[in-house]
């Protein structure tokens, strides 16, 4: 019992930040990559992919942390969605000042006209492949990273309730291409990291409530949390498995038009 009473203790401060949290910024709390990390750059090639757009949307902004880097230079129109009520106001703040219209409202269900926008950012938002295609106007890009499938399957043991994963990597895949689009790349690619200790897991689990449905960290998940502290625990941290998937795409100009979800 005093084991239990100490580790609520020690991330009781990280679930309390997580309680104080907005905005989508986790650098304090990334992992140390021990396997090479992914072989490419999302931002990196969202910039390129910027420099050929006149008009691009960002769905999922979170705080805006990102997008407001990638537009810095960009002197077109630029849009960003955001479903959470928390963080809206939040992207809204930092946007706005740099002429960026910012939208609350979910990315599954996109308040704008067909074809609108020659490029479509999504990082780590969820989409759905039609209604993507649907607002790209013809010649346009779609980026997307996304979290793959076996994502710290290492807790999974601890927590039978964690989503199911779901293979997004080739349903994304099969649907945008069912929708018109032509795959330029799909990547995939999974690595070991390591987390220093139990309380940065506990606060991006905060975060993130769709990974464990009602997740109560300093009671009813407090043992399973102690119990995969001591089984993951090493001497440099817990380690656990990051996996992240790349696909971009290209809507030609005879492709057919995508059935609107609206």
């Amino acid at each position: 019992m005093r084991d239990l009473t100490d580790a609520r203790e020690r991330i009781r401060p990280f679930v309390e930040r997580a309680r104080r949290s907005s905005g989508w910024s986790l650098d304090p709390f990334a992992p140390r990559s021990i396997e090479p990390a992914e072989p490419w750059s999302y931002t990196g090639r969202a910039a390129e992919l910027l420099q050929g757009a006149k008009d691009v949307l960002d769905l999922g902004t979170g705080g805006g942390e990102v997008f407001e880097t990638l537009c810095l230079s960009f002197t077109g129109r630029a849009v960003a969605t955001e479903p959470w009520s928390v963080n809206a106001p939040v992207a809204a703040a930092r946007l706005r000042p740099h002429g960026t219209e910012v939208v609350q409202c979910s990315s599954l269900r996109l308040p704008f006209r067909d074809s609108c926008f020659e490029l479509v950012l999504s990082r780590h938002e969820e989409i759905d492949p039609a209604e993507t295609a649907r607002v790209l106007a013809p010649g346009g890009r779609l980026l997307t990273q996304q979290i793959g499938v076996d994502r710290w399957q290492e807790l999974r043991p601890f927590f039978p309730r964690m989503n199911d994963p779901r293979d997004l990597f080739q349903r994304y895949r099969r649907g945008l291409q069912e929708a018109g689009l032509t795959i330029v790349q799909a990547r995939s690619h999974e690595w070991k990291a390591v987390y220093r200790g139990l309380g940065e897991i506990v606060f991006l689990l905060c975060i993130a409530p769709w990974e464990i449905p009602d997740f109560d960290p300093l009671s009813g998940d407090l043992a399973a949390l102690f119990r995969a502290e001591e089984s993951l625990m090493t001497n440099g941290g817990i380690v656990l498995t990051e996996s992240l998937f790349l696909l971009e795409g290209w809507k030609s100009a005879s492709s057919p038009p995508a059935r609107s979800r609206r």
